[in-house]
């Protein structure tokens, strides 16, 4: 869970008590300026979301028994650059490149090559989340999301942070890391039309070289979708795909993403949470890490 200030992961250790840690946010997005100027914060939010969650799955895997010790900071870097230069051979030049094949193929233009590399970009990017949901793993992964989302649903919506009223919420919700993405590939289709025209090295390059600037005007139409009734649409796509990467949480996974929001919020307003009524119990009582606010 991530707040204005800290951000906080949870987990249930092997013995059933729930752990919380709070930490404060990195200073590349706390304290810099750039990271609160529109169209830059985007690029901010892309790093630190990537470093955070790495960070939360060594944290977790410790806790669940499964590592010896929190993987190292060079070590989260490294894995980092690698899942990156991956991520960047598949879901941008593999597209590209077999784009432009289908169009030599085909006899196509330009235009018919940033066609076909954008639909195909976005059915890699639905394949694969679709092939990896396949695993039980994930698919209990896909269930913490939803109680993610959930509570946040009820945490902004004025409820007591308790299992039933919880639970009553959709396990969708528009500002969403999977909405981010699948905004990221829409805009990119619209920004690499504007570039039809240049060569087909000069195409490849301007999808490595602009990944910032399409990162950028993504994060800014979340926020605005998100905020703006006339703009929900743009949002639409992603709390489709929702129906793939969130599905509904038991009850003891709320508790954990309970917890997780309880230690990300400032001490005020953990209290004035408590003031809506109950609170989870489980969630209360979990061992929060240091920096916490108090259970």
């Amino acid at each position: 869970m991530r707040a204005p200030d800290a951000w906080a992961v949870a987990a249930r250790r092997p013995d059933g008590v729930i752990e919380a840690q709070r930490n404060e946010l990195p200073r590349l997005s706390s304290r810099n300026a750039l990271a609160k100027v529109p169209f830059l914060r985007g690029i901010f939010v892309l790093i630190e979301s990537l470093s955070l969650g790495f960070r939360a799955l060594s944290w977790s895997a410790e806790k669940a028994g499964e590592e010896e010790e929190e993987i190292g900071r060079k070590e989260i870097v490294f894995t980092m650059i690698f899942a990156i230069a991956l991520a960047v051979g598949i879901f941008v030049l593999g597209p590209a490149f077999a784009a432009n094949w289908i169009k030599d193929l085909v006899g196509g233009n330009s235009l018919l090559f940033v066609v076909i590399d954008g639909a195909l970009r976005i059915a890699l990017i639905i394949g694969y989340i679709w092939l990896i949901g396949r695993s039980a793993e994930i698919q209990r992964v896909f269930q913490y999301h939803g109680a993610e989302h959930k509570t946040i649903h009820a945490y902004e919506n004025g409820d007591p942070l308790d299992i039933e009223p919880i639970q009553r919420y959709s396990p969708r919700h528009p500002r969403c890391g999977t909405a981010f993405i699948i905004i990221v590939a829409m805009v990119a289709f619209v920004v690499f039309l504007t570039l039809a025209p240049l060569s087909f090295l000069w195409q490849v390059a301007a999808r490595i070289l602009l990944i910032p600037v399409i990162a950028g005007i993504s994060y800014e139409v979340l926020k605005a979708a998100a905020g703006h009734r006339w703009l929900a649409w743009a949002s639409q796509p992603g709390i489709w795909i929702q129906a793939i990467t969130t599905k509904e949480p038991s009850d003891d996974q709320v508790e954990v993403a309970i917890a997780s929001l309880l230690a990300a919020l400032e001490p005020e307003d953990v209290a004035e949470v408590k003031s809506r009524g109950t609170v989870n119990p489980a969630a209360l009582a979990a061992e929060f890490g240091t920096g916490s606010v108090d259970g």
